[in-house]
């Protein structure tokens, strides 16, 4: 077996430092705007790929989700209108957590 792949498979959590910077409120606004859509559309993929053949499927997680980061999507933008008028700038952090679940 390839020692890489074997160490891998050892590793129960990974972090990755997505962002880590101070950005200007459009700068943040087009990371984190990317960032929401990229999950908006993933979960929109879920539901029609469950709904495929499934009309009867209801698709409670993936719907609410979508209607959360479409919530957030509009509360950061409010708040990045605010930031600009201000002409301050954000300092924005994100690590992800990856754990492995048996």
């Amino acid at each position: 077996m390839n020692t890489q792949t074997t160490d891998v498979l050892t590793m129960t959590d990974q972090k990755i430092n997505l962002i880590d910077g101070v950005f200007t409120a459009t700068e943040a606004g087009d990371i984190l705007h990317a960032m929401l859509d990229k999950k908006i559309n993933f979960h929109k993929l879920q539901r029609l790929s469950r709904t495929e053949g499934n009309i009867g499927d209801a698709c409670e997680y993936d719907s609410g989700r979508i209607i959360e980061l479409i919530d957030e999507k509009g509360k950061l933008k409010d708040f990045l209108n605010s930031v600009r008028a201000d002409g301050s700038k954000l300092e924005i952090k994100s690590t992800v957590q990856i754990s492995l679940k048996k």
